[in-house]
């Protein structure tokens, strides 16, 4: 078995680097496009149609969930850097596809750039399983990190970023093209860092990519451990309730608060800039002197808080209200979902606990799908404030949950049982 590379060496500081910016270049594409997708398919026709926007809004995740598995195999044979390789092109290919797009007005296009990003965007875990080859056991957390270090700061960056090129574009058209190219042109830029700079990770005696939920043995482990299912669900119903905001809160500040394209990418920048800093600084600062389930206990509480104002700022058109519902609902967010991962990575049997974390992962995954195709067709068919009072009632079953499966079972992490 080869030794994975000692991460204070030069080279091996230089691929990760790497690796960070490749992955932040093109996460800052899809931050770009994230706020502008549903309104630009409900200017384009599907705005009496909730569920087709719903489709389009889980068409990235879906692809995400079905292809990660399929680079990560072929990451296994071939290496992965081509792997990484494909999949910045194919981002810099389908981001210019939703600027012509935009330009064109096209449904069918959009459809087609948003499924291609996904395709292209589920090389996230041949970016993980890089990061594993170049590190050691000891250090692979803080090499994880950079991932979601990447995705924090693209989550931020990207709006910000759209909401520049909409305002330094001098178009008149009202759905600016410019995002998509310019998140094609990044993703070029990232493109020209992985063909250049980034070295083939992939040695002989190197472990293959868990499989997650598409692993039967590591879904039979899950299900066989108590504790580990009311978690799962609790993960579950967290991610669809935080979905459904994500991609009904656009149409809400676009449809109903009246918006501009331009604001709606600042509220976003704005949701961002909260994510980072809770993640980065409280619950950071919380970890390790307040217990997961009490962080996740909080987590879910201040999920539902955000829930309830969100539902009666929307209501009665209390745009500052929104702002802090937002602030409270990403926060609660922040709180549970690390603290949740944690738990669960604590009741699993170590010999186990790398296929159940997958399993997690493919749960959050399908979380991801359903979010959308629950919420868009309830904003749109039933009420604007109707998905927030479902997650409300989704969130509180998912609490409880929670405090059935934090409550018992062994806990690997300090060897004793509650």
């Amino acid at each position: 078995m080869t030794t994975a590379a000692d991460p204070a060496d030069p080279q091996t500081r230089g691929s990760l680097l790497v690796i960070f910016l490749t992955v932040f270049i093109d996460l800052l594409g899809f931050g770009m496009v994230l706020p502008l997708l549903a309104i630009y398919a409900s200017d384009f026709g599907l705005k009496k149609h909730g569920w087709q926007i719903a489709c389009l809004m889980a068409s990235f995740s879906l692809m995400q969930f079905l292809f990660a598995p399929l680079w990560g195999r072929l990451s296994d044979r071939i290496g992965r850097r081509p792997v990484l390789i494909v999949g910045l092109l194919g981002s810099v290919v389908f981001y210019a596809l939703f600027g012509i797009a935009s330009i064109q007005k096209s449904l069918l296009l959009l459809f087609v750039a948003r499924i291609g990003a996904g395709i292209a965007g589920a090389t996230i875990s041949t970016a993980q399983a890089y990061i594993a080859d170049t590190t050691t056991p000891q250090t692979r957390a803080k090499g994880m990190a950079l991932i979601g270090a990447a995705f924090g700061l693209g989550f931020t960056v990207g709006p910000l970023l759209a909401a520049a090129a909409i305002l330094t574009s001098g178009t008149k058209v009202s759905h600016s093209p410019w995002p998509g190219f310019v998140a094609s042109g990044l993703s070029a830029v990232a493109l020209l860092l992985a063909i250049f700079r980034l070295p083939e990770s992939l040695k002989p005696g190197h472990s293959r990519l868990q499989l997650g939920i598409f692993n039967p043995q590591a879904l039979s482990d899950s299900l066989a451990t108590p504790t580990i299912i009311p978690l799962l669900i609790t993960s579950f119903i967290g991610v669809v309730s935080f979905g459904g905001y994500e991609t009904t809160v656009a149409l809400l500040l676009y449809q109903v608060f009246g918006l501009t394209l331009l604001q709606v990418t600042l509220f976003f920048a704005y949701i961002g800039v909260v994510l980072s800093l809770v993640q980065g600084g409280i619950v950071r600062r919380m970890s390790g002197r307040v217990s997961e389930k009490s962080m996740a206990t909080m987590g879910a509480v201040l999920t539902i808080v955000g829930f309830l104002l969100l539902a009666w700022s929307s209501s009665e058109k209390r745009f500052w209200l929104v702002m802090i519902a937002s602030a409270i609902e990403v926060t609660g967010f922040a709180f549970m979902t690390p603290s949740l991962q944690s738990l669960i990575s604590r009741r699993s049997d170590p010999a186990k606990q790398g296929g159940i974390l997958g399993v997690s992962q493919g749960v959050s995954a399908l979380a991801r799908i359903i979010g959308p195709l629950v919420a868009v067709p309830l904003f749109t068919n039933v009420s604007h404030t109707s998905p927030y009072y479902a997650s409300i009632g989704l969130m509180v079953l998912g609490l409880a949950a929670l405090l059935i499966g934090a409550r018992g079972g062994r806990d690997y992490g300090t060897e004793r049982t509650e």
